[in-house]
């Protein structure tokens, strides 16, 4: 019977890669979440602040700040109304480019677009 000294070498070299594989994944996956979240309550606030009368400029900074843990651009903010007279619904869509971290799956998909439409009664 041969020494088996770098068994467990071997063996950790093999699963290595994979674990990490699995612990970015985890990582991104969760950073996804927390970004669509973030997208979502940043919607239902910028909504809110335009069903009150808040012009739109006032609204995209609303939407700004709220979605300020992910970098959220003003720019990313499209308000949609025919007009703001009381009974109608507003229309928010928050649209945002997220990139992975990982390192097989990033190059490979690159960014993916979370989107969230938020409607609210105008009061």
């Amino acid at each position: 019977m041969k020494s088996e000294k770098g068994q467990s070498l071997v063996e950790f070299a093999l699963i290595l890669p994979l674990f990490l594989m699995l612990l970015f994944g985890i990582v991104d996956f969760g950073r996804a979440f927390h970004a669509y979240l973030t997208i979502d309550h940043a919607g239902r606030e910028a909504a809110r602040a335009a069903s009150i009368g808040k012009d739109n400029a006032a609204v995209k900074l609303v939407a700004k700040k709220q979605g300020s843990s992910i970098g959220l651009n003003e720019d990313r903010v499209d308000i949609s109304t025919a007009s703001r007279t009381p009974g109608t619904d507003i229309t928010i869509t928050i649209n945002y480019q997220f990139n992975f971290i990982t390192p097989v799956l990033g190059p490979l998909v690159k960014t993916i677009n979370l989107k969230d439409t938020t409607v609210m009664r105008v009061e």
